[in-house]
């Protein structure tokens, strides 16, 4: 990996800071000590910053040496709900939170970024905005900083971000063009029906065999209603209904996840699994009453956004397999917003070291990663601003999607 010895330098502050946040996790719209924090630092280097965007959010600006673009940066700040069951002494010290996801990471980037840019305004012209976002895990945040105005004043040309990633090694970078993470939409759904003894069905409407009829049809969905070449996903995680083994529930409760890439496909599952539920109820004499969300449309970069992040990662990592450029997952991120509004490029930035144990994956209990990750993403970031903000660099968001 190739890092200035200037970024080199600041790895272990990066690692101070990044395992105090671990130990302080918050979740999303309640991370109040971890703006403050943020806060504290940026006021420290004399960053200009505003606060409270969105309850907890936080806008740094960073104005370079001569007028130019304006780049933003976007860092998540939540962690979720889990317990920690690692060992290590940076453990969280918040019963039941854990940054299982690494955004104590992704913040601690950002804030690294942050201090060598104001340090090194003189290598770039233009205007750097880094959004420390709260709540990317749920209900999202990236909306309601959007709706408070983050993007203007002055007016966001383009964007970058990156997500720490334990599915790829220590010393990689996923970065690929078009659609990168997919839509999240939920649902919930209530069979009612009518209980009775499990001796004397005819008298009954078994919600449980409404149930696993309904949990069947939703896999038509994908199989028989999607063009074989996109990908999308319909995936029931729960379904309880019962107390006990000779009686015939009369109500029943499913709910689960649609995952795609397409933004064509908004509203068609909602559409298409109401559908089904509706006519299998119908045909059993059941009622139901379905709660379906669409949370977050699919993250998708822009075209010369990529090849500039890709650029940039060929340089640094200089591995054969340093880059990554077919990194795809059905995994979702609400930066989808931003870039709905803004050209950009999101990218992930391999974390994992199985020689060290550090390989297990996001949301697990045992979530950590390798450090040594940390400047490598302030590396990245700092020579994607360089580049974007040069002189000579032909306006990247003039690409297209």
């Amino acid at each position: 990996m190739k890092m200035r010895p200037e970024i080199r330098a600041l790895q272990s502050k990066l690692v101070e800071w990044r395992r105090h946040l671990h130990q302080t996790p918050e979740l999303g719209f309640e991370e109040f000590l971890t703006a403050e924090f943020i806060a504290n630092k940026l006021k420290q280097w004399n960053i200009q910053h505003e606060t409270g965007i969105a309850q907890t959010g936080i806008v740094a600006i960073i104005k370079g040496s001569s007028p130019g673009p304006v780049l933003a940066i976007r860092a998540d700040m939540d962690a979720l709900p889990i317990t920690e069951t690692s060992q290590v002494p940076y453990r969280s010290q918040h019963n039941g939170k854990m940054h299982a996801c690494g955004h104590d990471g992704h913040t601690v980037i950002a804030l690294g970024t942050a201090y060598y840019l104001a340090n090194h305004r003189q290598d770039f012209r233009g205007t750097v905005k880094i959004i420390f976002q709260p709540a990317e895990e749920g209900p999202g945040g990236a909306k309601p900083m959007i709706e408070a105005g983050v993007l203007n004043n002055p007016d966001v040309e383009a964007m970058i971000g990156l997500h720490l990633w334990n599915y790829l090694p220590l010393g990689t970078i996923g970065v690929r063009s078009g659609p990168l993470m997919a839509a999240v939409e939920t649902f919930g759904c209530e069979i009612l029906g009518k209980g009775g003894h499990g001796a004397i069905p005819q008298t009954t409407i078994d919600s449980v065999v409404v149930s696993a009829q309904i949990v069947n049809a939703l896999q038509t969905i994908v199989a028989r209603n999607i063009n074989p070449i996109d990908s999308a996903v319909v995936t029931i995680g729960e379904l309880h209904a019962g107390q006990k083994y000779n009686v015939i529930a009369d109500t029943a409760v499913l709910s689960g996840t649609v995952r795609y890439f397409n933004p064509t496909f908004s509203g068609f599952f909602n559409q298409r699994i109401e559908t089904i539920i509706a006519g299998v109820c119908q045909s059993h004499g059941a009622k139901y009453k379905l709660d379906y969300k669409q949370m977050y449309p699919p993250t998708i970069n822009d075209g010369s956004m990529a090849e500039l992040v890709r650029s940039v990662a060929s340089e640094v990592v200089e591995t054969p397999l340093g880059v990554v450029p077919e990194c795809q997952t059905m995994a979702s991120e609400d930066i989808s917003f931003f870039l709905n509004k803004v050209p950009g490029c999101y990218f992930f930035l391999g974390s994992a070291n199985s020689e060290k144990g550090l390989s297990y994956p996001h949301h697990h209990p045992r979530f950590d990663f390798d450090e040594t990750a940390l400047s490598l993403g302030v590396e990245m970031f700092v020579s994607c601003v360089e580049k974007f903000c040069s002189v000579n660099y032909i306006q990247p968001y003039k690409g297209t999607k």
